[in-house]
């Protein structure tokens, strides 16, 4: 009983990590690519190979999740909102993205 109950939490453990590893997949192919303008015109972000000067720097600024999900859905400054182009899961899915790369908030 104890040895299926190991097993069972080293299960969970093992898909709670490749979730994530597939939430941030799918936030940098949001950052990349779905997202229309592309982050990566405006904004520097290394692991996506960006340098773009327009917003700021990602990787210096290290934002929050709720700062990403924010500005992402309702745009701050010159940077539109995404809110009604982009889904929730999009949404989440880059803000989780941003922040496990730039080691944010």
């Amino acid at each position: 009983m104890r040895k299926m109950a190991v097993l069972f939490a080293s299960s969970l453990i093992g898909m709670s990590s490749m979730t994530m590893a597939s939430d941030t997949e799918q936030g940098k192919q949001v950052f990349t690519r779905e997202a229309q303008p592309s982050c990566t015109v405006c904004h520097a972000l290394a692991d996506a190979g960006s340098s773009g000067a327009i917003g700021p720097d990602l990787d210096q600024l290290k934002p929050s999740r709720e700062q990403v999900i924010n500005a992402v859905t309702g745009g701050v400054g010159i940077m539109p909102a995404f809110g009604e182009s982009l889904s929730d899961e999009q949404i989440q899915a880059v803000a989780d993205y941003v922040v496990a790369v730039t080691r944010g908030n």
